[in-house]
Parts: structure tokens; sequence; C-alpha cells
């Protein structure tokens, strides 16, 4: 009903899209939600931001690049892999072999200050390795995230706003930004706290809430994605006796090395649920589900052999151990996609979606089952 002009991100158009002037509304400050609404606020003659759950976001820092530095980098890339490969995301950060608990508050508030200033996932996938494990160790990166957020956003019931109560840092996806909480400091921007004043519907003016319509132009729908399972649950993949691969995941998604799931032979899920890739960076995980499944088929090859599954043994084996590995982690205590939570689906099921050992740990498996011929995958 809405009159005027809006866009989901997963669909944006490809011509220009120019909020110049106009009045925009952006439904959701996930990862997406973030990269969206720091770049209309430049342009727009106002932006109405329509938050439901805030998260911690962390400085992108991302800079222009020299010629020189480009050479040297490109040099450096079989360190660099070499690096990726040994650290648990498989980006160049390392997790601190130290506690957050066992330096004084001096020396922990500097590191985290310095990782605070680092590009891309560092103060993630580089802090302390108990942050992720021990509640009191999280507390202290929460709360020195949350008072990033109150130095940063002039407005006090604002920053409040945007400040996540409900969970710690890093259990939830880790936005990260560039001048996102600056934009809540213009005099064109407005934070909408969707819990305390709902959206009751869109009508042709723009989003009516609980305590008043909304007037815009154009609306950006950043409501997010079906995680994970999503891209297998909109392809009608069926196996032995036509089962459903949606309808064996109905429950939960199920999987030997999060690369097979019994019943559906010479399926591989590649960059799947239960696999390593959820919490990686995305090309060093690909090329490892690529290889391993390259090698499993020059091995059938070099066999004769023409069918390759999983056992319902080795599925039930490995799904228990995923959820071992995320019970030994503070990120079931989130909802969040990595729990397969997703409020636009209201029949998907909580449970754990990924792979929470790490990536060398993920590859050291695989490597072992390629080892002992498969173990675990009925080879016909």
């Amino acid at each position: 009903s809405f009159r005027g002009e809006s866009h989901h991100t997963a669909r944006w158009p490809h011509e220009p899209v120019s909020f110049e002037g106009r009045r925009v509304g952006v439904i959701g400050t996930g990862a997406t939600g973030v990269q969206v609404i720091q770049e209309v606020a430049k342009t727009a003659r106002h932006l109405t931001v329509f938050q439901r759950t805030p998260n911690y976001c962390a400085p992108l820092g991302n800079r222009p690049i020299t010629p020189e530095e480009q050479r040297k980098i490109k040099a450096s890339y079989p360190k660099i892999f070499a690096r990726c490969r040994e650290s648990n995301g498989c980006f160049i950060h390392r997790s601190d072999a130290r506690s957050a608990l066992e330096v004084s508050a001096e020396k922990r508030e500097a590191f985290y200050e310095e990782l605070y200033g680092q590009p891309g996932f560092a103060i993630w996938m580089g802090n302390f390795y108990d942050i992720i494990i021990d509640r009191r160790a999280n507390d202290t990166i929460s709360e020195f995230m949350r008072r990033k957020i109150r130095e940063r956003v002039l407005d006090p019931a604002v920053a409040e706003k945007l400040t996540p109560r409900d969970h710690g840092f890093g259990t939830r996806r880790v936005p990260l930004e560039t001048g996102y909480y600056e934009v809540y400091n213009q005099d064109n921007v407005t934070l909408v706290d969707i819990r305390e004043t709902p959206i009751r519907h869109i009508e042709p003016g723009g989003i009516r809430t609980s305590a008043e319509l909304h007037p815009l132009d154009l609306i950006v729908y950043a409501t997010g994605f079906d995680a994970i399972t999503g891209a297998f649950d909109r392809i009608d993949i069926r196996g032995r006796d036509g089962r459903r691969l949606r309808e064996k995941w109905r429950d939960g998604p199920r999987t030997y090395l999060g690369i097979q799931s019994a019943g559906f032979p010479n399926l591989f899920t590649l960059v799947g649920p239960h696999n390593a890739a959820t919490f990686c960076n995305i090309p060093r995980c690909i090329e490892q589900n690529v290889e391993w499944v390259t090698d499993a088929l020059v091995y059938l090859r070099e066999h004769g052999r023409r069918c390759m599954e999983a056992t319902e043994a080795a599925e039930d084996a490995w799904t228990q151990h995923v959820y071992e590995m995320a019970n030994l982690t503070l990120i079931p205590t989130a909802d969040s996609w990595f729990m397969g939570v997703n409020s636009n689906l209201p029949d998907k099921k909580r449970t754990f979606m990924a792979y929470a050992g790490g990536a060398p740990r993920y590859r050291e498996r695989c490597d072992a089952v390629a080892a002992a011929g498969y173990e675990g995958f009925t080879i016909e």
C-alpha cells in the first residue's frame, strides 16, 4: 500500500538509488542495515531508523591503500594465507592466549583500545581467548563497547537505545561500520525503537508505529536473510525415497562434517550448516571445502565407485559434537541467526547452525576422516 519507492537489501536494483532530498526509512540495524544507514544519512532530507535489536558495532577502519602497499601485500600473500590457515576464523587475527581476567584493568583497557583502532574483525577475532567462553571475561569487553557507544553518541537517551543489554559482545555477528554512531548526532536522523513503539502497518504515506505516522518517500527493508539453511530450503532437493532436504531439516540441520546429510547421496553441502565457514573468512573456508570434496571425488573415481553417502551414525555423532562445541561458548545465550533464530519465519526452530570449534580443528577432523578411507561414509 506504500505509494513511495521501496527496496529490500537482498534485491537491490542495478540502477542507482538516490536518497538526496528524500525522506528515507530503514528497517533493521544488522550488518547490512548499518552499512545502508551510514550512507543514506549523508544525503537524505531525513532518515528514520527503525531498530528492534541494537548491536555492538566496531570500526571497519577502511582507508585507501597506496600502490607501494599493494605491492607489499601481494608479495606477502603466502605468509598471509599461512597465517589465516592457522587462526580459528581463518583471518589474520589470532586470539590472545591470555585471559581477559588475568591482566590488570589498565592493561586490559589499553589492549581493547588497541584492538578498537585496528581494521576489520581484530576486536572480535584477535581478542582474549575467553571473551566468548567466560561470562565475566565477556562482561569486560561488552562494557568497553557500551562505553564507546556512549562516547560517540551525544544524546544519552539515543545512546542508551543503541546499547545492547540482552547479549554479550561477539555472541551475535559484529557489524563493522564507518561513522555509524555519529549518524545519530545529525539533525536529519531519528531513531525509532520498535520495541517501545512497534510498527503497526505500512500505509501510503509511510510507516505507522503505535505512537505516530512517520512520513516517508522511500523505505529500505534491511530485515535480514534466512541464513545458512535458507539457500538449501529454497531448492526442492530430494534424496532417497523422494524425501525433501527441507523436511529432514525442519527441526534443525543434521549433517556429517557439515558436508553431507544421510539419505542424500552425492549431495555435498559446501559452506552449509555445521560447517566451520560461518565463523570463518569465507574464501579460505570455501577453499578447504572444495579441496576436500575434490579429493573425495578423485578417491571415488580411482576406486571405481560412484556413490558417497554419510551414515546416520556418523551424522548423529557429528551433530552432537556440533552442539557440544557450541555449549562451550556463550553464543547460545543470544538469539541470533547463529542459533537459527529468524522472527520472519516463526516456525523455524532455535538450534545451533554452525561449527564453533574453529577452522583448524575442523580441518583436522575432515583430514582424519579422509585419511581413514572416508570413515563415516558409505561408498558404493
